[in-house]
């Protein structure tokens, strides 16, 4: 084999560290850059995540994998990936200005979350006062007082998602009107969805919780907890300029294997089509992984016998 790197991980979530744990475990080169822009860093607590039953924060959950997969010479840095390209036998990455070439590529690169425009939105979603998956932690407003900020479908389902946990549910539009004839909307509202179609002028967090929102028109408001529902955007940057193959929210389209339709580049976590979950984020990294393995080993075995490369 020659110098180059067995395997360039992008990103530092859940998904990289679990391929950068599998990778180290299978004695494989290979460096993970970390942008430091992990999405799993704004969960304050998750208690649907297997084998932590009183729940862990995020930031938490990162330390433990970082240092599970230093413990076995993983080789991860601070970096931003600001260009990657094919070669002719790998993929040039291309952090702060300085090269590194690789085999395969893994991209971890995750997804932004779309936020409201809202005063102490950092410290009101660390408290867990807004938040941004149902998935993960709906069972947690059994009975509150809850309210979805979207509009259009998007609102709609996950209001229509939350209304098996709570029937007090108000839908906030921050002013975007909402088409009444909606279907959706409809039978949200026959089942109790409030609405409220004026923005939010100020947020007002009192006592670990949101107490009061006042609205443009002087009206307060008092919740429990809010839910964005507003969307995402995949960070799909670099995938784009590979000329991968992309579906119509921009998420990367990826076989059994996790290898996208470039040849050499896999993709697991948020940035691949599917449930936004990190367990779920975490076994496709683990697939990737193993799959990158086996094919270096095929590698490996072909230039013993005298064959090709990648």
């Amino acid at each position: 084999m020659d110098d180059k790197l067995d395997c360039l991980i992008v990103g530092g979530g859940p998904a990289g560290l679990t391929a950068a744990i599998y990778l180290a475990r299978f004695r494989r080169r290979f460096v993970l850059f970390d942008a430091g822009a992990s999405r799993a860093d704004w969960i304050p607590l998750s208690h649907n995540h297997a084998g932590f039953p009183d729940g862990i924060a995020g930031p938490e959950l990162r330390r433990r994998m970082r240092a599970q997969a230093e413990r076995y010479g993983a080789d991860m840095r601070p970096g931003d990936v600001s260009r990657l390209e094919r070669t002719g036998d790998g993929f040039r990455a291309t952090v702060g200005g300085t090269a590194h070439e690789a085999r395969f590529v893994l991209l971890a690169t995750g997804v932004i979350d779309e936020e409201p425009k809202l005063p102490n939105l950092y410290d009101a979603v660390r408290r867990g006062l807004i938040r941004h998956c149902p998935v993960c932690d709906a069972y947690e407003v059994i009975d509150r007082k809850v309210a979805v900020i979207g509009h259009g479908t998007g609102g709609l389902g996950e209001a229509a998602f939350l209304r098996d946990y709570t029937a007090d549910l108000t839908l906030l539009t921050l002013g975007a009107p909402m088409d009444p004839d909606l279907d959706d909307y409809r039978r949200m509202a026959e089942k109790g969805l409030k609405l409220v179609e004026q923005p939010v002028a100020e947020v007002i967090i009192e006592q670990d919780r949101i107490a009061r929102l006042r609205l443009a028109d002087g009206t307060m408001l008092s919740f429990d907890t809010i839910y964005s529902a507003l969307g995402c955007a995949p960070r799909n940057d670099l995938a784009r300029a590979l000329g991968a193959r992309l579906d119509e929210d921009g998420r990367l389209l990826v076989d059994d294997h996790q290898e996208s339709s470039v040849r050499g580049c896999f993709a697991a976590g948020d940035i691949v089509r599917g449930l936004n979950q990190i367990s779920v984020a975490m076994g496709q990294a683990a697939v990737a992984a193993t799959s990158i393995h086996n094919r270096l080993r095929e590698i490996e075995d072909d230039r013993r016998a005298g064959g090709g490369g990648l």
